[in-house]
């Protein structure tokens, strides 16, 4: 497949000048400031194949937009390297524009005043496109984003799910190898999110084209990849599977089963807790009833004390069971609880 972006040990630096109380201090801020210098990144390394969908998440102020930036060529780093697509972002920068792709769900490069189909029709000369390559891929993607609905209407009369479809089909115009996603779900409503998810899916599995996310929303994560790199105060926490985290810090699993109706009143009359609430007898050890709502229980256990496969077992031995289900712990409370406890991930068979 070969590699889209290598970056070692990219760090970004930002000075300040910090304005001095008083009139003197005023008149000292000009000529001799106090600069203050702010690590937005530290030591950040990446290495994304092409082909694939990254999420970097992070919280606001993580580093997140930065990374993107030095990636782009827009901000140059202070220290480390990075070449995408085989190119140095800063000192290539125009040919790398040809070959990536930008949405930033907050921003449009769209025209304000103009139909949407205009503004594709301008950004075939921005990117100096061949009329009949262009006509092509807006045939493609006014079919796959379903343009057609809103083609002729101005950017201000859209709504946001068709303000980003528009700025998705901007963004492809040119085919780009790599496409780069800055929250392209926020604020969006169940269904317009759905289908925006698809499309992206769609492109990766049709076209090959990789793309990274940053994003807030863990359902897009969830979703669209299959590894995630988490940073925090600049500094990469994790870089792995969704599911290598899930198993590590998911903490407890629950397995909802549901019973026979009878059988169940019979455990719950005849077997109760020191609190007198209904138990099941010679629970395995780390297994808790968490829920008790007949003929429906739901069991919470310890990736560590009972393998699913042998609870499920153990129930089955015993009781008749009508169905199983199991509860993964949600992404974003995992996410949620690396940054409460402040834990870093460093292990060697969790770290890419």
């Amino acid at each position: 497949m070969g590699t889209m972006i290598e970056a070692h040990d990219l760090s970004k630096v930002f000075r300040t000048a910090k304005r001095r109380p008083g009139l003197l201090g005023n008149i000292r801020s000009i000529v001799d400031p106090e600069v203050r210098h702010l690590s937005a990144v530290q030591d950040l390394s990446l290495h994304i194949e092409r082909g694939e969908m990254i999420g970097l998440v992070g919280p606001n102020g993580a580093g997140k937009s930065t990374t993107v930036k030095m990636l782009t060529g827009i901000l140059v780093p202070s220290s480390g390297s990075v070449q995408v697509a085989g190119l140095i972002p800063v000192k290539q920068r125009r040919e790398l524009a040809a070959r990536i792709g930008v949405v930033f769900g907050q921003r449009t490069q769209l025209w304000w005043d103009l139909p949407l189909i205009d503004s594709l029709q301008l950004l075939r000369h921005l990117y100096r496109i061949p009329e009949q390559r262009h006509r092509e891929n807006l045939q493609t993607l006014r079919t796959m984003l379903d343009l057609d609905e809103f083609i002729d209407t101005p950017m201000r009369q859209l709504s946001l799910g068709q303000r980003m479809r528009g700025d998705l089909a901007a963004a492809l115009l040119h085919e780009p190898e790599l496409l780069y996603l800055d929250e392209p779900t926020i604020g969006l409503d169940v269904v317009a999110k759905t289908r925006i998810r698809e499309f992206l899916l769609t492109l990766n599995a049709k076209q090959g084209t990789t793309v990274l996310i940053t994003t807030h929303d863990m359902d897009d994560i969830e979703t669209l990849c299959p590894r995630m790199v988490i940073i925090d105060h600049g500094r990469k926490l994790y870089d792995g599977m969704v599911e290598s985290i899930r198993e590590r810090f998911g903490g407890e699993r629950t397995l909802v089963a549901v019973l026979d109706a009878a059988e169940i009143a019979i455990i719950a009359a005849l077997h109760k807790d020191p609190h007198g609430q209904p138990q099941l007898p010679d629970i395995p050890t780390g297994v808790h009833v968490t829920q008790w709502d007949s003929p429906r229980l739901s069991l919470s256990f310890g990736r560590d004390s009972i393998p699913a496969h042998e609870l499920v077992a153990w129930l089955g031995a015993r009781y008749r069971l009508r169905d199983v289900t199991f509860l993964e712990p949600e992404i974003e409370d995992i996410i949620r609880r690396i940054y409460e406890e402040g834990l870093l991930l460093q292990d060697a068979e969790l770290m890419l």
